[in-house]
């Protein structure tokens, strides 16, 4: 307020105390500014209340947003496990230091294919080990399905200090 000096702020009383407009200030100029700030302060509230519901609807479609991608995400993470194929065999345990075991293979590991044997033909066991005796010293790509993921590993099978080509 200009009167600021006098002591007229916006609570301060324009009359004396026989109820007669103070002399020292400017009655009129001083009731024009406090109307002046009061509008300006209710201008200033109806921003500021616009503003806080722009801010929670933002919000609000953030929140909708990040559930929706959520719920994309584990969409997708189904399809994908239900796009895996199927496994034949599962590993149920790989010998320390064998060609199986340097290659990366790991307990529960479900084979998907084994060099040309997958779930359509494999028959028995028999079809790896021929797999297996005709790859002696060459790589064979192994797919397996390690945590809901498929792996592809690649597998040399050899001679070792240990039981057969692989462990």
């Amino acid at each position: 307020l200009p009167s600021q000096q006098k002591g007229v702020g916006m609570h301060e009383p324009l009359v004396d105390a026989e109820g007669f407009p103070r002399a020292d200030i400017d009655v009129y100029q001083v009731r024009t500014a406090r109307h002046n700030i009061i509008c300006l302060q209710n201008d200033h509230k109806a921003l500021m209340k616009e503003v806080e519901e722009a801010l929670h609807k933002l919000h609000a479609r953030e929140k909708e947003k990040h559930a929706k991608d959520e719920a994309e995400a584990l969409a997708e993470a189904m399809s994908q496990n239900q796009s895996l194929p199927q496994a034949f065999a599962k590993v149920n345990a790989v010998t320390p230091g064998s060609p199986a075991s340097v290659s990366g293979l790991q307990v529960d590991d479900e084979i998907v294919e084994f060099g040309s044997v997958n779930a359509n033909n494999f028959q028995n066991l028999q079809n790896i080990a021929t797999v297996v005796q005709h790859s002696e010293g060459r790589p064979l790509s192994v797919t397996v399905i390690r945590g809901g993921r498929r792996v592809h590993v690649g597998l040399t099978p050899k001679r070792w200090a240990g039981k057969g080509l692989l462990g």
